[in-house]
């Protein structure tokens, strides 16, 4: 059998179906589109998710007989009502504390050096001088950096500025606009595909479930972590509070990695302010049962219906869309990796598959988009 009998049996197998050109089509568009235009479209995008998180609101009030119009309405005062105490309460305390931290740095890096002079003395045949100069070094040129990225994000504050008042301007109209037209901008996007669109419609159900569900789920369990880990640290009177608490609330969504960076900033601070004692030990066992309860029994409950996933592929997708699209891949790896899953599936391989899956669809008709 010659290679070109090879692909060719290959494309009649996977590629004969119409519908699944098409889905090609589409899914190649649409991931072009991201890496190439994702950074101009990145209020879009971020709108595209606030919109999803919201939707659902709007249609638990309409369906308990609140026009349309007045929920989305509704909704949107909430919106902005957040958005604003985020931008003037929320965000200047962190930003204080950031600060706050970034100056006490170099007394953290003095009292971790005095710390391994004493593990140094205390333990000669385990921690050798040179392994305490290379670790030494590695954390000089580690706040070194962080210095030079402070006085760079200092000196492009204006760009940074400018670029979030075009977030706090762009983002809510979209938002508006997409909860309000959302029926007319569905079916604009509907008139643009083939009337027929079987494959389609059952992978757009689905994903437009999980998607919107993972969205709101993430959502729940950032206000949760955060506001539990801020009560914690509070607590046991450790300082930089809110900075820490925000820091563990979107540590979750980098699945399993997450949680393994947000404990080293949150050691330190603990290890520098009470020192090697009973109390800083208190607080990594408050903060590992934050993190055991979230793993353990938060996602399992938010997430049940993308737990299917391995940890493995959900590792990997982490990596690999993060690694494409940045802070947007990680926060929709899991999603995306769902998508692939459903995607092998759902995809048509054989004539024989294509009669079978025709059959199940003509007996239990396939609702189109809603």
């Amino acid at each position: 059998m010659t290679l070109r009998t090879i692909l060719k049996s290959w494309v009649e197998r996977y590629f004969s179906d119409e519908e699944a050109l098409i889905l090609l089509v589409v899914l190649v568009a649409g991931f072009a589109a991201i890496i190439w235009f994702g950074r101009m479209l990145a209020p879009f995008f971020t709108a595209l998710v606030i919109a999803f998180l919201l939707q659902g609101v709007v249609g638990a009030l309409t369906r308990r007989g609140v026009p349309h119009l007045l929920a989305v309405i509704l909704v949107f005062l909430a919106f902005i009502s957040v958005l604003l105490t985020l931008a003037f309460i929320l965000m200047p305390l962190i930003w204080n504390q950031l600060v706050g931290l970034v100056q006490e740095t170099p007394r953290m890096f003095a009292s971790g050096q005095g710390w391994l002079d004493e593990l140094q003395a205390r333990y000669p045949n385990i921690i050798t001088p040179d392994q305490m100069q290379s670790w030494i070094g590695v954390a000089s040129r580690e706040i070194s950096q962080l210095g030079q990225r402070a006085l760079t994000l200092s000196l492009a504050s204006l760009g940074n500025i400018m670029a979030l008042i075009i977030y706090l301007v762009l983002v809510p109209i979209l938002v508006f606009f997409m909860l309000k037209d959302r029926d007319v901008l569905v079916g604009f996007i509907l008139s643009l595909l083939p009337q027929k669109r079987t494959l389609l419609s059952r992978i757009w159900r689905e994903m437009d479930d999980q998607i919107a569900n993972y969205i709101r789920g993430k959502f729940i369990e950032i206000i949760i972590v955060g506001t539990v880990s801020f009560f914690t640290f509070a607590f046991f009177g450790l300082p930089y509070t809110a900075l820490l608490a925000v820091l563990v609330g979107f540590s979750v969504l980098v699945p399993y990695i997450g949680a393994a960076v947000a404990t080293l900033p949150v050691a330190a601070v603990a290890g520098f302010h009470f020192g090697i004692s009973e109390q800083f030990a208190y607080v990594l066992v408050a903060y590992g049962v934050i993190q055991a309860l979230d793993g353990n029994v938060l996602a399992p409950v938010l997430f049940s219906e993308t737990n299917n996933i391995h940890p493995v592929s959900i590792i990997v997708a982490v990596l690999f869309f993060g690694g494409i699209w940045g802070f947007w891949g990680i926060f929709f790896a899991i999603p995306l990796a769902t998508l692939l899953k459903a995607l092998i599936y759902a995809w048509p391989r054989s004539m024989q598959g294509r009669d079978e899956q025709r059959g199940l669809q003509a007996q239990a008709p396939v609702k189109e988009y809603e």
